[in-house]
């Protein structure tokens, strides 16, 4: 042991006095398969030891640098024209090859929703698209849901660059899958699309804390929300609140015999129409469970071959049973409910239909206006109409307590974790899709975007990088009387920010669902997003958007109406006459106008209004049939002059 315990030690030291080389390391974006922005001085970075020498092979060239004393280390690529693939080596004490590089453009895509919606959501309607995808040169980088209260991140945890076929694009987003198909139809460059978007988040996520310095009291929240006692704190008490459901006994789950069980047999079941809310059917102010069913007579050739089960939107969640046996289910109410049905479950003849829904909040029940229907081979059944339903279990809740803090809805809490990661990859531009969680503000709106818009282009210093964005479509119940609307507000908020340069706005206020947030027609936005690229990113001269409100005067009885935009000249679309115009006094008691194209001006007025003075367009949660457009196709944007001095 005497001799050992020297050695040992004297072997320690040698490997402690050893000189050690760190392990290069990448950013989850730098990976195979990425595309890089032509045109552009490029950053390539990452992490090693610290004074470790780094060198980046690239395109017949060598860049080389070293780690600073924290490790970290980047290279400027020189400005390439659009082509590949290549191979890009990183040598440090360790090799990194990357294969399959491309040089293109690069889009940020970022929201809520509506940016989140994959293909595969909309695969009915955009089936054939999603079989016919083909694009090895557009590709997409998915970013999942992160969030940071406290600090911002450097890197992501996950993420791989997928290309357009017809299983892979059905994770990528509709709209900005459209997007970059109509540009890289036109150009044939690369083009490469980063999705940061999380459902129902609030613009003040998505924007740093440099970017929110002008918002005192949001800056208020910023600061209590980094002090993690007080967030454990809130949600806590939120976990123990008293305004929690109380535990509840579902009856349908309860018996001997589950309602949804082939032998059971249904007593006392009353009779209701499925599209439609219980609450609108006899269930007055029913949060809980309510279980439909109905037997569906089912012919043989349905029978032994794959089917589909179309139940449009439940709010909020559902499971179905087909036979006594679980065939999908959907935990909120916004998805489109498309369940697949296995082959050897229905049978000819009686089936039996079972479906579990739960409400916690407003109307629960079935969507109206939505497909629900069997589908099987070249034949379809009807599941509209009359079923039978049986409440399971009634929630009671009490006043009082807190909703807790949902970190993905806090200020910075997006940008920390999801942006900021992102903001030494060199990109073209921004698409933006968002609004609808800012609706009970939009007033503020108006500031909120153009500071995030600053703020994006500041962090990724590119003061000029164009941004798109999509303004709010039509949504809830269509307006036949003029009202006030938050939506509207909010399209008025979005449509201030083309002051900022270098900008441009989607009008989308035709593409809309009154029943549906999400609306299935995404190519449209996704094209109108790439008409507005073609003028602002590419510098096309061409009509990239509907007619913008610009001015008016009032001449005697009539006021007269000035736009930009208006293209070839001003158009209905449906060659009627122009509607959803308002008139008003200086009372603001509006009322329907009639209307008229006069070359590129409007001339609106009204019998029934007496020194009229303000005029207002499609100013409503959802027009009914709001026509102007352009000779181009595209439509006007929502607007009103109250708030414009007159001429």
């Amino acid at each position: 042991m005497k001799r050992i315990l020297p050695i040992a030690i004297y072997l320690l030291t040698l490997i402690i006095l050893q000189p050690v080389n760190g392990q290069v390391k990448l950013p989850r974006l730098v990976r195979d398969s990425m595309i890089l922005q032509r045109d552009a001085i490029i950053k390539i970075w990452g992490w090693a030891a610290k004074d470790e020498k780094v060198n980046v092979k690239f395109n017949n060239k060598t860049y080389k640098t070293k780690a600073s004393g924290d490790g970290k280390w980047f290279v400027m690529l020189s400005p390439m024209k659009a082509g590949g693939p290549y191979t890009m080596d990183i040598t440090a004490g360790n090799k990194i090859t990357l294969k399959d590089i491309l040089i293109g453009d690069v889009w940020v895509c970022s929201g809520q929703s509506n940016m989140v919606h994959q293909m595969e959501l909309h695969s009915i309607r955009y089936a054939k698209e999603i079989e016919q995808a083909n694009y090895p040169e557009i590709r997409y980088f998915w970013i999942p849901t992160l969030t940071d209260l406290q600090q911002t991140h450097d890197d992501l945890p996950t993420g791989y660059w997928k290309w357009a076929n017809p299983q892979d694009v059905k994770q990528f987003s509709a709209v900005a899958y459209f997007f970059a198909q109509k540009i890289y139809e036109k150009y044939h460059v690369p083009i490469g699309l980063i999705n940061a978007s999380v459902g129902g988040t609030p613009i003040e996520a998505w924007t740093s804390e440099d970017g929110l310095k002008d918002f005192s009291s949001i800056i208020n929240t910023i600061q209590k929300n980094k002090d993690t006692a007080y967030i454990n704190n809130i949600n806590r008490a939120a976990a123990n609140n008293t305004n929690r459901p109380q535990q509840q006994t579902d009856l349908g789950l309860m018996g001997e015999k589950q309602w949804f069980d082939v032998s059971y047999v249904p007593k006392e079941w009353r009779t209701i129409n499925i599209p439609g809310y219980w609450e609108d059917q006899g269930l007055k102010d029913l949060n809980g469970v309510v279980w439909y069913r109905k037997e569906i007579d089912v012919p043989a050739s349905m029978t032994g071959i794959p089917a589909k089960v179309f139940l449009g939107r439940i709010v909020d969640a559902d499971i179905l049973y087909i036979n006594g046996k679980q065939v999908g289910n959907t935990t909120y109410q916004y998805p489109q409910r498309r369940y697949n049905v296995q082959v050897d479950l229905l049978k000819p003849g009686k089936n039996i239909f079972v479906i579990r829904v739960t409400n916690t909040a407003g109307k629960g029940g079935f969507v109206p206006d939505k497909p629900y229907s069997l589908i099987a081979g070249n034949d379809t059944i009807d599941l509209k109409g009359y079923w039978q339903y049986k409440v399971g279990d009634v929630f009671k809740t009490q006043a009082g307590g807190s909703p807790g803090i949902s970190a993905q809805n806090q200020p910075t809490a997006l940008y920390n974790a999801m942006i900021a990661p992102l903001i030494n990859y060199t990109i073209k531009g921004f698409c933006w899709y968002q609004g609808e969680a800012n609706t009970w503000n939009p007033g503020e709106y108006a500031n909120l975007q153009p500071a995030m818009i600053n703020d994006w282009r500041n962090k990724w210093q590119q003061p000029t990088a164009p941004f798109l964005y999509v303004q709010l479509p039509g949504f809830m119940e269509y307006n036949y009387l003029p009202s006030e609307s938050n939506w509207a507000l909010l399209r008025e908020s979005q449509l201030k920010s083309l002051s900022v340069p270098n900008t441009a706005m989607a009008v989308a206020i035709d593409l809309g669902e009154w029943n549906d947030i999400h609306p299935d027609n995404k190519k449209d936005v996704g094209e109108r997003l790439a008409l507005a690229a073609e003028k602002i990113a590419y510098g096309e001269n061409i009509v990239y958007t509907g007619p913008i409100y610009q001015s008016y005067k009032i001449e005697g009885n009539k006021i007269i109406v000035n736009f930009s935009n208006v293209g070839s000249g001003l158009i209905t679309n449906d060659s009627e006459e122009l509607s959803e115009f308002a008139i008003a006094g200086a009372d603001k008691k509006f009322v329907w106008a009639k209307a008229k194209i006069d070359g590129d001006k409007i001339i609106v007025w009204s019998d029934d209004v007496v020194n009229q003075i303000y005029v207002r367009y499609a100013w409503v949660d959802n027009p009914v049939n709001p026509n102007l457009y352009n000779k181009e196709g595209l439509p006007a944007s929502p607007f009103r002059t109250d708030k414009t001095p007159n001429p």
